[in-house]
């Protein structure tokens, strides 16, 4: 059992941001279900999970940096990272604030990790914030921030008391958000930023604790939290947000967990509300983002504008894009400008683009090898090296490089299911209709491909492609690191597993028979094609071995073998 930490060091500012990752990823859609507040675009989830993915990033990058040296990094490197990431990489209303949250409590934190300094640092997160936004509002994530610090203020020196007071702080101040905010009364939903924040917390109290808390907020009345949906006559019931959607797409394209567009998509105020969010990086000097402010307060609203030491993150909604990115060139440098339509939910680029190709497929591999054959067949591909699993932003990048109104997303990895769903709803925004195939490996994901028809209809071509992905069992052979207990026994550091459907079945002592008896096993339950992937190091007369082994027991099964070059497995089954 790992050591827990007595104080917030880098290590724990690590393990922090990833269970936060880990935890958004999985309410991800549910908190994109109850959006409501200030615009019903049902990305608030989304935007959390692509912001505390950029502060974990940058927070790897940091110890990436010390791998060769005998200690890690120091906690001022390691939440300076965390708050810069996220700025950097801030989506939405509710990211950008997470983002001055994260940067007021790295201030604090960076002078220590104790109690005191986390009780310090609370209250500078929640005042940071609240100052961000040009005009506060109760019953929204400021409200959830505040209640959580004010929770942490009277606990005794110890830090899992402290914790442990802000999370039940800030759970207790969400379920009173409906009566708070009448946008959310009348949804019966609670906060989306305050639940995300919620989840943040929860995974801070799992790092000092070792033990996660209980999850799933509650409303005012104690009833689980409830999405929103349109009804006969504009009216707005509430259905109870359960477990994880089904993967895919709707009519129309959009997610299977979007909610209805509906009467909410305005301000508290009843007005229609602008048509353009618009977001950027700026590069200004403070006396600089003061006028910016006061002129894009001027043109819209749900303005935040966060950051410091001359660079900035802007977000606000107005009517009048250009005017909003215009105060952003006379005020500094502004990039990564974004500008989302509303009605649409379609980004728009100011480059002039060839039309778009009517449907691809944007597939992860693990290794050069696959890459090839995949972009052979058609695909876009992303490589996912050992060790480097590819972000949300990378698939995303790989989805507008795919250039095609539709596109078809194979992950081919369990791991990336999280990232995977971000970076389809990401490209949703963007105008992209996309269907997530949530392939575990890369055989199936090669099934998949392999039945890929771009002539026929998208939701036909989706469910084909799904099929296949699903009537294909996937194996790997891997290399036992430590001794350790798996459902097959105890292995010894050297030994090979074989892995069936993610779960270690067989141990042996060398690849060639661990394999022939992978095979058998999947091949007892029935099988028309064996797929085999072959690391870089693995010899052709392997393969050779065990297509022969293939062929004698079982005559009416045929085999492809591939190069999958660098892996990290050795070899990949697949079977059909």
């Amino acid at each position: 059992m790992p050591q827990l930490p007595d104080d917030l060091d880098a290590v724990a500012v690590r393990t922090w941001c990833s269970l936060a990752l880990d935890a958004l990823g999985r309410e991800r859609a549910e908190i994109d279900a109850i959006n409501v507040y200030p615009i019903a675009d049902g990305d608030t989830g989304t935007n959390l999970y692509l912001t505390v993915e950029s502060a974990a990033a940058a927070v790897e990058a940091v110890f990436a940096a010390h791998e060769t040296g005998a200690t890690a990094p120091a906690t001022a490197d390691a939440v300076r990272a965390m708050a810069h990431g996220a700025l950097i990489g801030a989506r939405g209303n509710s990211g950008t604030i997470l983002a001055q949250l994260l940067r007021g409590m790295a201030g604090v934190l960076a002078d220590g990790g104790d109690a005191a300094h986390l009780r310090l640092a609370l209250t500078s997160a929640a005042d940071a914030a609240r100052q961000a936004v040009a005009h506060p509002v109760e019953g929204t994530v400021l409200t959830v921030a505040a209640e959580a610090a004010e929770a942490a203020r009277g606990e005794d020196p110890d830090l899992r008391s402290v914790v442990t007071a802000a999370y039940e702080g800030a759970r207790a101040a969400l379920a009173r958000t409906p009566e708070q905010l009448a946008v959310l009364g009348r949804a019966g939903v609670v906060d989306a930023g305050g639940r995300g924040l919620v989840a943040v917390l929860g995974a801070l109290v799992e790092t000092v604790t070792g033990q996660a808390p209980v999850r799933g907020p509650r409303t005012a009345s104690g009833s689980p939290a409830k999405a929103p949906v349109t009804v006969d006559g504009g009216s707005v019931v509430g259905l109870p947000v359960g477990g994880t959607p089904v993967e895919g797409v709707a009519e129309g394209g959009l997610p299977a967990s979007a909610p209805v567009k509906g009467p909410l998509d305005c301000p508290e105020d009843g007005s229609a509300g602008p048509v353009f969010e618009v977001i950027y990086l700026l590069e200004a000097r403070d006396e600089q983002v003061a006028r910016l402010r006061t002129r894009l307060d001027a043109l819209g609203d749900s303005l935040v504008v966060v950051g410091g030491d001359g660079l900035w993150h802007v977000h606000v909604h107005v009517d009048d894009a250009g005017a909003a990115v215009e105060a952003g060139v006379e005020a500094g440098r502004p990039y990564r400008i974004r500008i989302t339509h509303f009605a649409t939910e379609s980004g728009h680029d100011v480059r002039v683009q060839a039309e778009p190709a009517q449907r691809a497929v944007v597939v992860v591999v693990p290794g050069d090898g696959l890459a090839g054959l995949c972009t052979e067949a058609g695909a876009t591909t992303v490589i996912a090296r050992p060790g480097e699993p590819p972000a949300s932003g990378e698939l995303v990048d790989a989805i507008r490089r795919a250039h095609a109104r539709e596109v078809v997303l194979l992950p081919n990895d369990a791991a990336l299911r999280h990232t995977a769903a971000a970076a389809a709803e990401q490209a949703r925004t963007e105008g992209v209709r996309v269907a997530l195939v949530p392939t575990r490996a890369a055989v199936q994901g090669i099934a998949a491909l392999a039945v890929h028809e771009p002539d026929r209809g998208f939701d036909e071509d989706v469910v084909a492609m799904t099929a296949a992905a699903g009537a294909t069992r996937y194996a790997e052979l891997a290399v036992a690191e430590r001794q350790s207990w798996t459902m097959a026994g105890i292995c010894q550091a050297g030994d090979i597993l074989g892995l069936i459907d993610g779960d270690v079945a067989v141990i042996g002592s060398d690849v060639p028979h661990t394999a022939r008896t992978v095979l058998d096993r999947m091949l007892a339950a029935g099988g028309e094609l064996v797929t085999l992937v072959l690391g870089e190091d693995v010899p052709d007369a392997l393969a050779d071995a065990l297509e022969e082994h293939v062929r004698e027991g079982h005559l009416a099964v045929d085999t492809v073998v591939y190069r999958g070059g660098h892996q990290r497995a050795p070899l990949l089954i697949g079977v059909e």
